[in-house]
């Protein structure tokens, strides 16, 4: 919150949110609900990146709607630029087989937790952790095809937490079984 804050323009000497009795905020619950559903599911560095996210999503939320000073909000107009683009795609692929943070993109790019996805979305159309799970499963296809390592060795190469959590996902993506798409 205090990161998000600073953001903001807003010092944390002077952080405080206001309690509001309101009838419902539909965009607080949801965002909660995501949080705890992804918190209750797991689902490895994925899910940590994509949790991540979430948390700044509520913390900008709750700064935007119940703080008592108003936060600044920068404006970053056009995206990432295609060398920070690359620079992060280069990241992502060497270091695929580990536990990607938002904050170690965010620092690839030099800016702040809170507008990297903002902005990483913007210039290619999907949120982070879309773009790493699909970087995850291209590798995990090319091993199924191009290797005989065994299913639970390439799905901890591609950064997957257990072979059934590889093959839940590229079902999903192609349809087949991990099996099925190296017979293929």
């Amino acid at each position: 919150m205090q990161s998000v804050a600073q953001e903001a323009g807003i010092s944390s000497d002077r952080l405080e949110l206001v309690t509001e009795f309101r009838i419902r905020d539909p965009q607080l619950e949801q965002i909660l609900m995501l949080l705890k559903a992804e918190l209750y599911k797991g689902g490895g560095g994925i899910g940590r990146l994509y949790a991540e996210s979430l948390a700044n999503v509520l913390a900008a939320h709750l700064l935007r709607e119940y703080s008592s000073t108003q936060p600044r909000v920068a404006q970053y107009e056009g995206g990432l630029g295609d060398r920070k683009l690359l620079q992060i795609s280069e990241y992502i692929h060497a270091h695929l087989d580990q536990d990607i943070k938002l904050a170690d993109l965010a620092n690839v790019a030099s800016v702040s937790q809170f507008y990297f996805s903002r902005l990483f979305k913007q210039s290619t159309g999907i949120s982070p952790h879309q773009y790493l799970l699909q970087q995850r499963v291209e590798r995990a296809k090319q091993l199924l095809k191009t290797s005989r390592l065994a299913i639970a060795e390439v799905a901890l190469q591609c950064g997957f937490n257990s072979q059934s959590h590889l093959g839940k996902v590229l079902r999903e993506a192609t349809g087949m079984t991990p099996k099925e798409y190296r017979q293929q």
